[in-house]
């Protein structure tokens, strides 16, 4: 069994990043039970304050091999950190799941959540 990651910006379907996740099975849309900043500047960046929206993004299963390599994109953990979130299914299911923040706001503010 795999391990969920929640993402929110170039790793969704559609963007360029997503080929990382070719071979992991979509769970389906979400959003984060919690409230955290989205900025942009380009790509996204996660930030925990302030508490601005509920993020909206993917849902993904995803074996070892491949949060490695999203690890590495990321550059956790000096760039991104990634760290254990609730996000909540379509389906209203509550699920565990990793996502990346960043250490600090970069860029615009996204009030809607959505890259």
């Amino acid at each position: 069994m795999g391990e969920k990651l929640f993402v929110y910006g170039t790793l969704k379907r559609g963007y360029g990043n997503h080929h990382y996740l070719s071979e992991s099975e979509f769970l389906g849309k979400a959003i984060t039970k919690e409230r955290y900043a989205l900025y942009s500047d380009g790509i996204p960046f996660l930030v925990k304050e302030p508490p601005v929206s509920r993020i909206k993004g993917e849902l993904y299963e995803v074996d070892s091999e491949t949060l490695e390599s999203v690890d590495l994109l990321e550059g956790h953990p000096s760039v991104y950190r990634r760290e254990k979130i609730v996000v909540i299914l379509e389906d209203g299911r509550e699920v565990e799941a990793w996502a990346y923040f960043y250490p600090h706001p970069r860029g615009e503010l996204l009030r809607s959540g959505e890259f």
